[in-house]
């Protein structure tokens, strides 16, 4: 087993699973450069994926599991993938379900996310109906959403007694969200963050905050901006698809940034524009 692996905490979800604390993101790799990853990722001791129907690329990663030359047992995995609106009912997300198992090559998914919630189509808590019928069924061994807002996360909760296990957005010391942060605590729902080194986008790892705890601690900007999601109690899911950054990812369990350091990585919010809206996009 990599030293890697062991050393990554696993948090307990509402629902009764087990999530570890940092994940691999995986878009917009194609099937090919996803199934690479993958393999490099498990073998670095990664155990949370993270695809997406929308991805395209969830052969890519079932390939990616299945050829491992180092054999990691299904239970250590942690598989999460995301359904489009179409599948926005009670039936189709169980039809939803059943094509990325057969794509990934799966037969259980660990955690399976409505991708936006898409107001304007209206069906989204017809769809949470379809996923916690999944979780009942023991189809899945955790339920969530990704970009919800608060209220739409209450309309789930009012409607089925269900807390989602998890919440995926957008979130990097860009873009923080106290308000929702704080609700997903109060509700026991953990934060995940996509993008949570910025997209690569505006220079994160180069503002001066992280570049100052990068020195303090002697790790890489990455593991700085990592180590502080941690700290907030945020799952991070960054992408990458070399083998030598992913290492250096998901060693962010050896240090830690003080309050000081802390403060100062939080200053940069608000500082790169406004993040997607998701009233206003999804898939």
């Amino acid at each position: 087993m990599p030293d890697n692996y062991a050393s990554v905490p696993l948090r307990e979800l509402a629902n009764g699973a087990f999530i570890p604390s940092i994940g691999l993101g995986t878009w917009p790799l194609d099937d090919i450069q996803a199934g690479a990853a993958v393999a490099h990722a498990l073998e670095a001791g990664y155990r949370l994926i993270d695809t997406a129907e929308n991805y395209n690329n969830e052969t890519g990663i079932g390939e990616g599991i299945g050829t491992l030359p180092l054999q990691v047992p299904r239970e250590e995995l942690f598989v999460t993938s995301k359904f489009n609106v179409q599948w926005h009912s009670v039936p189709g997300v169980r039809d939803a379900w059943e094509n990325s198992c057969t794509r990934l090559g799966l037969e259980y998914l660990d955690m399976f996310l409505i991708h936006w919630p898409n107001p304007d189509a209206g069906n989204y808590v017809e769809a949470w109906k379809g996923l916690v019928k999944l979780l009942k069924a023991g189809r899945v061994r955790a339920i969530g959403t990704s970009n919800f807002t608060i209220d739409q996360l209450q309309e789930l909760i009012d409607a089925t007694g269900v807390v989602p296990d998890v919440n995926q957005i957008q979130f990097s010391p860009f873009w923080l969200d106290e308000k929702r942060l704080a609700f997903h605590a109060e509700h026991g729902i953990v934060t995940e963050a996509w993008g949570p080194l910025g997209r690569g986008k505006h220079n994160l790892l180069e503002t001066e905050p992280v570049l100052a705890a990068a020195h303090a601690h002697q790790v890489t900007p990455a593991q700085a901006v990592l180590r502080w999601h941690v700290q907030r109690g945020v799952v991070p899911i960054p992408k990458s698809a070399d083998p030598e950054r992913m290492a250096q990812n998901l060693d962010v369990f050896s240090f830690g940034l003080d309050p000081a350091e802390m403060a100062a990585i939080d200053s940069l919010n608000g500082s790169a524009g406004a993040p997607v809206s998701p009233m206003e996009f999804g898939h």
